[in-house]
């Protein structure tokens, strides 16, 4: 039996759920400052899950037989990067809030001192660094609604990212232009 092209889009949103999984993992192990490197949360892992939303796209108009609706297009992108992302969120909420709570605890250390280094480096008034410190520490980055806000938030724009893959992706079948 062939394979729907929705399931092909949940298969890709696994493996990417695995992917950034395994990064969380590997971060966790070797350094927790990995975790909040700007470069590698601005740039690599951005680049990684569009990839994949990318490549689930293809796969669904391979699939269908080379000819791929817009809704079809952004529905395959859309469940790719939904699920990937959620199951990265749901082991993060499990690594951080059950098994080792102390591990937050130094990622918001260490994030607080990159915050202080940078808005020394762009010499920010001490009362602004004094603000933003006293913000970040009030704030628990991996409580589930903190979790629940940066799910949104990755979501609204890994969406704006699928609206444009659809759009290049999206091939009419020739009776129906």
């Amino acid at each position: 039996m062939e394979k729907s092209f929705k399931s092909s889009a949940k298969d890709y949103g696994m493996y990417l759920g695995l992917a950034l999984t395994l990064w969380t993992v590997i971060a966790y192990v070797i350094d927790l400052e990995l975790m909040v490197n700007l470069w590698l949360n601005l740039l690599v892992l951005p680049v990684v899950i569009i990839g994949f939303g990318v490549v689930s796209t293809a796969k669904s108009k391979h699939i269908l037989g080379g000819f791929l609706s817009f809704k079809e297009a952004f529905t395959s992108y859309f469940i790719t990067i939904a699920l990937g992302i959620g199951i990265s969120f749901a082991v993060s909420i499990i690594l951080f809030n059950y098994i080792d709570t102390e591990a937050a605890i130094t990622i918001k250390e260490i994030a607080v001192e990159k915050t202080i280094a940078m808005m020394e480096g762009f010499n920010a008034p001490p009362d602004q660094i004094a603000k933003q410190v006293e913000a970040m520490e009030n704030n628990d980055l991996f409580s589930f609604k903190s979790q629940i806000f940066q799910i949104a938030q990755s979501l609204v724009f890994f969406t704006i990212i699928g609206l444009i893959v659809a759009a290049i992706m999206k091939k009419s079948k020739p009776d129906s232009q």
